[in-house]
Formats: C-alpha cells, sequence, structure tokens
C-alpha cells in the first residue's frame, strides 16, 4: 500500500499516533495564512486564529478531536456593508470512527450527531480549525444600530400591504380589547 501524503504540515497520521496517551496541538496561522483564510472564506479580516486542543484514542480504534477555537473575525453587515467585529470563542468535539457507516441515499435525513467522520489516515487539526470557523461564523452580521426598515410595494393606486396588515391576530386582539371595553361601560 502506498504512503498517502500530508494533507497539511500540522496533520496527524494516525498509525503514529500513542494508544495510551493524547497527542496536544496548537495552531496559530501566521499573517500570511490568516489573509490567505480570510481571503478563501470572504471575510474583510481574520486576527487572532486560534485552535489548540489534543487527539485521544477513544475504544479500540476510534480517536476523538476536542479543541478551542478562537478567532476574532470582521465581516461586512449585512444591512449597511460597513465592517463589523467578532469575537468567536467555541468548544469544538470531531469523533473519527473506525466502522463509520456512509449513508448512500438520494435523500438522507441529516443525524443529530454532525461531529463523526470516517477515520482515514490522517486527522487534520488545521482543516477542523477552519471547518469549525465557517461553522461558528455570524451568519447575517450586523453593525449596531443598523435596521432593515420597512420596503412596500404596491401598483400605483393600490393601497400597499404593510407588516401589520400581515398579522391578523394582532387586530383580534385590538377587536377583543375594544369589546371588552364596551361591555365593562
Amino acid at each position: 500500500m502506498a504512503k498517502q501524503s500530508s494533507p497539511s504540515a500540522g496533520a496527524l497520521r494516525v498509525a503514529d499516533l500513542n494508544q495510551n496517551s493524547s497527542t496536544s496541538f496548537s495552531l496559530r496561522p501566521d499573517a500570511v495564512a490568516l489573509k490567505a483564510i480570510a481571503t478563501e472564506l470572504d471575510l474583510l479580516g481574520l486576527r487572532k486564529l486560534s485552535f489548540s486542543g489534543e487527539v485521544a484514542a477513544h475504544g479500540g480504534a476510534d480517536w476523538r478531536l476536542t479543541g478551542t477555537l478562537g478567532a476574532t473575525v470582521v465581516q461586512p453587515c449585512s444591512v449597511t456593508l460597513e465592517p463589523v467585529t467578532t469575537r468567536i470563542d467555541v468548544p469544538v468535539e470531531r469523533m473519527y470512527l473506525a466502522q463509520y457507516e456512509e449513508i448512500d441515499a438520494p435523500e438522507v435525513e441529516m443525524p443529530e450527531d454532525d461531529t463523526t467522520e470516517p477515520l482515514g489516515q490522517w486527522i487534520d487539526p488545521e482543516q477542523v480549525m477552519i471547518e469549525a470557523l465557517v461553522l461558528a461564523l455570524p451568519l447575517y452580521p450586523r453593525s449596531d444600530g443598523a435596521e432593515l426598515g420597512e420596503t412596500v410595494y404596491a401598483e400605483p393606486g393600490v393601497t400597499p400591504m404593510r407588516d401589520e396588515d400581515a398579522r391578523p391576530f394582532a387586530g383580534l386582539a385590538g377587536l377583543k380589547a375594544q369589546l371588552d371595553k364596551t361591555s365593562k361601560d
């Protein structure tokens, strides 16, 4: 069997890991790597990215990666496009299973446990770091005070429908309040 090359400089070869003790890792990409990751993820900026933790045997053939991801990211505000800085500090866990069953069907329900992966020849903390960062990014970052507001469209001569018109229970609550007031008088 040919020896597979390492997916990254910090990748851990499973065959070299010690079953009886954990293997620690600590990643702090340099400025060039931070810029490359920020470009790849369409971020305005990426500062202070760090990922540290350990890989330990779990059972007879499985491995468990646990760690902490920390990063400061700058993204465009989803409303104003102004830069928004967010601090991310999240725990990260992955289980690498030797007996991982890949479901091959046209439609598959997502499993509740999304931390399991098939065990290969390598466990790559760098890849896990980038994946965890992507999952932790705010989907719609907003700068302080940024609001969407209300946009109303209608044909000329037609009264436009507003957000309040689409809330029928709010109208019923107002009608009930009027009926209660009338019955008390």
